[in-house]
């Protein structure tokens, strides 16, 4: 008995066939997940470095999501597959409000510094949730709906 998989998905935005998306967001979701850290450590030490380190991590995870995002949309209105899937749709949805919310985050702290306890924490720790969601939708695209992977015809 021969088993095939649902055929890939491609990728336009892409490098020697890797997708760009993927890869581009993993220092954005880094430098945000680590903004909620770093908004613990100034509530329990009230060190103005985790301040300023703060700034620099909601804007690296606010820009760096942005530049991103771009490839990301890319494949989201190039790619008819893509395009079809509420999964891609609602992974976008999701990925603009939290990226809305790290560049409102990012000019908080660059307007009011002060301003982090209590709403800069809270919008860090929203942030983070939000991207807990879009990282488990756009796991959703690649394993069940193989955006951007090969796959192999099981036999």
């Amino acid at each position: 008995m021969t088993h095939t998989r649902q055929r890939s998905i491609k990728s336009r935005a892409s490098l020697a066939g890797h997708p760009l998306h993927p890869v581009m967001i993993h220092f954005p979701v880094a430098a945000l997940m680590a903004l909620v850290a770093s908004d613990l450590a100034f509530w329990y030490t009230q060190d103005p470095f985790w301040l300023r380190s703060g700034l620099w991590l909601a804007g690296v995870g606010a820009f760096g999501g942005w530049i991103a995002s771009v490839a990301g949309i890319i494949d989201l209105v190039t790619v008819a597959r893509i395009r079809r899937l509420i999964t891609g749709w609602s992974h976008a949805i999701v990925a603009v409000v939290m990226l809305s919310l790290a560049s409102l985050n990012w000019l908080l702290r660059f307007t009011e510094p002060n301003a982090v306890l209590p709403w800069g924490l809270a919008i860090s720790l929203v942030t983070a949730s939000l991207i807990a969601l879009a990282g488990w939708l756009g796991g959703q695209l690649v394993y069940e709906h193989a955006v951007g992977v090969e796959v192999e015809k099981l036999s």
